[in-house]
Formats: structure tokens, sequence, C-alpha cells
């Protein structure tokens, strides 16, 4: 499994994280199989949030109540695994979100409330999940300095942040942003799409997030790609779907040339960008994960890298 580096520091971590949404309703000794698969695949990076899991009985949060069991009885330790979670939404029994919160007091409780569910001491990095436009730069300034001080988060960034919230944000924190967690995969090339627009009227041209890519690359932030095999917000996967016939032959077939599945080649084309991206995925099958941390190991050329583009649906200028 090969590594990257988060933000502007020294620390290194597997290039492919697991995402435990998926666990709040898993049987437990599923749940640790599923662990013990990262772990054996190499993958040392759990990404979570405190909204994840609705179980009947556990309710909201059931994802990390369930992994903290899990890592208890799994008998790996905590220093197999780098932790992160994410905080500020709230969601009704049907998942609509109904709001989100960013104050200081809504983020200090809730990462207590992350510890507890996880029986850890500490996160390794904390995330606001959504930009709030209520929140106050200060009031995140003092709950960052208050975790870091009392060593409950280590590090800090966003998720699903634009450039200009995420400069408000800096303006008043005193740790260094170093993560924003983006929906990117073949199925979602809106961040590239348009700077190979450029000087176009097309569809394609349309810069809908304000030069994100480009500006997260400048700072040295890490992008984190969530649901990277998904079409659509939460429509399904691409992989062996029908309606993407041209896609899959295209996966299918640098699949056989590597000797890996079409999730290795999917991830491996999120990796060959050169902005060093860490891609999260959510399986909670095993087999499914070795399959896809094996595209930590691939190398694609540039043209395998614009056939898939092309063939998920894009089109070149």
């Amino acid at each position: 499994m090969k590594t990257v580096k988060i933000g502007n520091t020294s620390w290194q971590v597997s290039n492919i994280a697991l995402g435990i949404m998926r666990m709040g309703t898993l049987e437990i000794p599923k749940a640790v199989d599923a662990l013990l698969a990262a772990h054996e695949a190499g993958i040392n990076f759990i990404d979570s949030a405190d909204i994840y899991g609705n179980d009947p009985k556990l309710g909201r949060g059931s994802s990390e109540i369930h992994f903290g069991d899990v890592f208890v009885q799994s008998g790996l330790k905590r220093e197999d695994f780098f932790i992160q979670s994410k905080v500020g939404l709230f969601a009704n029994d049907e998942n609509r979100i109904t709001r989100y919160d960013s104050s200081k007091k809504h983020i200090l409780q809730a990462v207590d409330g992350i510890l507890q569910r996880m029986k850890i001491d500490y996160l390794d990095s904390l995330l606001i999940h959504r930009p709030d436009p209520l929140m106050d730069p200060e009031e995140v300034a003092g709950a960052f300095d208050e975790l870091q001080s009392t060593g409950k988060a280590r590090h800090f960034g966003v998720s699903n942040f634009n450039p200009q919230q995420i400069e408000l944000l800096q303006s008043a924190v005193n740790q260094r942003l170093l993560i924003d967690q983006l929906q990117f995969g073949l199925k979602h090339t809106g961040m590239i799409d348009y700077a190979l627009h450029t000087n176009m009227t097309d569809e394609g041209s349309i810069n809908h997030d304000g030069d994100l890519l480009d500006y997260l690359r400048l700072k040295k932030m890490t992008i984190q790609t969530w649901s990277p095999f998904q079409y659509g917000t939460f429509a399904g996967t691409f992989i062996n779907n029908k309606q993407f016939p041209q896609l899959n032959a295209v996966l299918a077939k640098l699949a056989t040339k590597y000797d890996v599945s079409k999730n290795a080649i999917a991830v491996a084309w999120i990796l060959k960008h050169p902005a060093k991206m860490q891609v999260l995925i959510g399986t909670m099958n095993p087999q499914h994960i070795q399959d896809s941390a094996e595209g930590s190991n691939i190398t694609l050329t540039n043209q395998e890298w614009y056939d898939l583009y092309l063939a998920a649906g894009n089109t070149l200028p």
C-alpha cells in the first residue's frame, strides 16, 4: 500500500482509507472481518462522522458505536490506525439533513461523543462536515484550540468547503487546515472538467466550485475523495452498471491488463492525478476492500487515464 502526505505536514498515511458509514447496521462479527481486511490490505486510515449510522436501537452515531466494539474485538491496537471523524450535521429519522451547527459548544460536545462511542482517547483529525451559513469562525477557532490543547484532536480540516469558505475559516483558526473532503471519481469530474474547457462556452466550461482543485493544490491541502464509485449523489455505483457500458468496457480491459478488479482501476484513476489525493472507500465487504486496495499500486499510463475519462462520458475540446 502506497502512502500520501496529509497537507503540508510529514504525516504519511495509506492513500486509501476505510469509511465506516455503513458499519452502523452491520453485525459485529462481519464488521470485525471488514476492519481486519482493511488492516491486512495495508489501510491504516479510518474515516467517520458523528452522524453515520442510524440503527433503530442505537440511534444516530451507531457506526461509531459499532466501530468501538469492533475495534476492541479485532485485537488491533490504537497505533494501527489514524482515525478521523466529522461534526456539524443533524438529520431526522428519514436521513434528511435538518440543520448544521459549527458552534464551539456543539463541536466540543460532538467530539466528546465521538471519543466515547469509538472507545478512543483522541482523533488524529477532525473535519467540519459541511459549510454552515451561521458559522462564526472565531467560535470554531476556540473549539479547535481547546481540542488541541486537551489532546482530543491533533489535526483539522473541512469537508465540502469551497476556496472562500476555507479562507474565511483559516483566517480565524490557529491550526493549518490540512484536508478538504470532496466527492470525486470517474462519474464526478466537475473539478477538472471546467479547466479542460477553458475559453469555451459549453456546459463543461462551467466552474461550479471556484477553482477548488487548483486552490487546494496551491494551499497544499489533501483532497479526500468520498463515494469514488458512485454516479449522481447517491444514485448507485457505476461498476458493472448496464447504464455505463463504455466505461465498464474500458474498466474491464484495464482490469485484465493489470490483473485486478474494476474497482482497483477506478481507484488508480483517482490516484493518477498529481494532486496526490486520498481515496475513501466505504464498502464493508472484505473482498471488495481487498479488491479496491489493489488500486494503490497500479500506475495507469496517461493515455489510459484519458481513455477512462472519455469513456465516463466526458469530452475533450
